[in-house]
């Protein structure tokens, strides 16, 4: 695949996850119900998209990957639903800033679990990213902003790092059968969750249809079509630089059309966890 296009499009799949909170705030669902409809419509999709160019499933014939991808898949449905709930209590800037200390986590794991080096420059990206969240946490709690809406924002980010570490360890499974695989066992998990938490009879008032099909069909399925099929053709590097584009879209888009207002420390906390990630991948 020519490069310029899978830049193209890795680029339009994070900004689609971008915008996911902003999306997401239009819905008047609680948080669960936005998963789970995200979750199934986006793997719907990101199926159907499998079948109709012509791939057929390869997985069961590396059923060790296929336990890792359920276990990343188990892990993104925690990510989604405490992301989710903490875009509802503490708004989707700090939401999101906080949920980017994942690959601080990933960083501080990835030694002990794929045997990767770890430089100085990666321990620094840690440390910058742990202070900036504390920045960010610490000035929420002395507003008086939810602290359970912060604890759903730093478990979000421990649920990416055991996302992104199990689907690491799948060698074998790639592409969009990967993203797809994944996505079908995050709607299961959501699917079960959501049922037992008030049953899965829910209404959709008539005006958040739009949004709901935005969200599940194009954020999630498209977005997910676009960022897995593209990775695979991008250098390591260019891939884990661009990546910080989506907070930093979610920021601002949080602020231009949410209007979300953000202090001079938890500006700084944003920088240090944005900064330190972008410092760390080009060092």
């Amino acid at each position: 695949m020519d490069t310029k296009k899978s830049y193209f499009k890795y680029l339009a799949g994070l900004l689609l996850f971008g915008s996911n909170g902003v999306v997401a705030s239009y819905i008047h669902l609680s948080s669960y119900e936005i998963v789970f409809l995200r979750s199934v419509l986006g793997a719907a999709l990101l199926l159907g998209l499998f079948f109709l160019t012509g791939h057929r499933f390869t997985a069961l014939r590396h059923k060790k990957d296929l336990l890792f991808i359920a276990v990343s898949g188990i892990a993104m449905a925690a990510d989604w639903l405490f992301l989710f709930e903490a875009y509802a209590r503490i708004g989707v800037s700090l939401g999101m800033l906080i949920n980017y200390t994942g690959p601080a986590i990933v960083i501080a794991l990835s030694p002990l679990i794929l045997k990767e080096r770890i430089t100085f420059a990666k321990v620094a990206e840690l440390a910058a990213a742990l202070l900036g969240a504390f920045f960010i946490s610490g000035q929420a709690v002395i507003e008086g902003i939810s602290a359970w809406g912060l604890l759903c924002a730093g478990l979000s980010a421990a649920a990416y790092a055991v996302m992104v570490l199990s689907n690491k360890l799948a060698q074998e499974i790639t592409g969009t059968e990967n993203a797809g695989i994944q996505l079908f066992c995050t709607a299961v998990v959501v699917a079960v969750f959501v049922g037992w938490k008030q049953g899965l009879s829910m209404e959709i008032p008539s005006g958040d249809w739009l949004f709901v099909l935005q969200l599940g069909l194009f954020n999630t399925g498209v977005g997910c079509y676009c960022y897995f099929s593209a990775i695979g053709d991008l250098p390591a590097q260019s891939v884990a630089i661009s990546g910080y584009l989506e907070p930093l879209s979610a920021v601002m888009l949080s602020v231009l059309i949410l209007h979300e207002t953000m202090t001079p420390l938890q500006i700084a906390g944003a920088a240090l966890i944005i900064g330190g990630a972008a410092c760390g991948n080009l060092l």
